[in-house]
């Protein structure tokens, strides 16, 4: 089957031409971002690949109908900027990657937190500048903290045992309990006793700004906040009033509300024009990373592979194992 992939790097390439070599799909690859405007470059071509900041709106989806694609597959667990209404209107199937390794952001959290606590970006410069004192990198014992996991998942699991073995307290929420997990409290109970608070949620409309002004007065004062869902799980503006206020004591993500401008390509040339995002960078409590969390070999080659299974099994006329279908709900 033909198909279009936006967004694309060299390790995209790289690892989707490797495992392609399994299915024989043909395989287009373009470095613009999928949006309205782009939408002619899909033209003839029944699949279209997309990534996490690509959009997928009610207009993106209509050229693509005009195009002749049937089948939108992400290569991502998230689907938040696609129409799933308009696509089944348009009889236009979604499929998407649920799992590659949860193990990899999980792992990513957990550097967050440690990076931040112990001020390891922090001591890193300075023992390059031969800057050998000690003065503002006191961080805490992780031994004895409680961590709230908001989202408990296949990644919520994974960084809520890693974290157990640090000898950690481990609460958690969520919508859909899981039976393996322990001990779940409400989510303002979570907000009032957690040291450390990890998000590991998908975003939707229920949980768009999760972490607002009403979420940070519950919090502890000086708490850890981290994020590596999607950035629009939390108010940036609020955790910023959080931030300067004390309450927030220290911010690790790894999404960003706005990050679609600026992640995944090179700006230090350039004048970044988000003043919120240069206002973050400017805290010295503030670690930010470029939506690299799911950035590891594993990874890719699952993604890799889920993904071009989900375009053989639309191709040959198979239950689609990965699909978001309209309406769509966590079960």
């Amino acid at each position: 089957m033909k198909v279009a992939f936006f967004s694309t790097k060299s390790y995209d390439r790289r690892f989707f031409e490797s495992i392609n070599a399994n299915y024989g799909h043909e395989l287009t690859f373009f470095e613009a971002p999928l949006n309205a405007n782009t939408t002619p470059l899909a033209t003839d071509f029944p699949a279209v690949c997309m990534f996490v900041n690509d959009i997928a709106d009610a207009h993106t989806l209509k050229n693509l109908a005009s195009c002749g694609t049937k089948l939108l597959a992400l290569r991502s667990a998230g689907f938040n900027t696609v129409d799933l209404k308009q696509a089944a209107e348009l009889g236009i199937k979604v499929v998407r990657v649920p799992a590659y390794s949860p193990y990899a952001v999980a792992e990513h959290a957990v550097a967050l937190i440690l990076a931040l606590n112990r001020k390891i970006y922090r001591a890193y410069n300075r023992v390059r500048d031969d800057n050998f004192a000690l003065e503002g990198l006191l961080g805490f014992d992780l031994h004895g903290c409680t961590v709230g996991v908001i989202g408990t998942g296949r990644v919520g699991m994974v960084f809520a045992q890693i974290m157990r073995g640090f000898g950690c307290t481990i609460l958690g929420y969520d919508a859909y309990p899981n039976e393996q997990f322990s001990q779940y409290v409400s989510l303002p109970e979570l907000f009032e006793q957690s040291d450390i608070i990890s998000l590991h949620c998908p975003l939707l409309p229920e949980t768009h700004h999760l972490i607002d002004e009403t979420a940070i007065v519950q919090m502890k004062p000086g708490m850890m906040l981290i994020n590596t869902s999607r950035g629009a799980l939390i108010d940036t503006t609020a955790v910023i009033a959080g931030i300067k206020s004390g309450k927030i004591g220290y911010l690790g993500i790894d999404v960003y509300e706005q990050e679609e401008s600026l992640f995944f390509q090179d700006l230090s040339d350039t004048i970044i024009q988000d003043d919120t995002f240069q206002l973050l960078q400017s805290f010295p409590n503030v670690l930010i990373t470029a939506h690299q969390a799911f950035f590891t070999r594993n990874a890719l080659e699952a993604i890799a592979t889920t993904t071009l299974l989900n375009i053989t099994e639309f191709e040959q006329g198979h239950p689609l194992k990965n699909e978001v279908a309209y309406p769509f709900a966590l079960v």
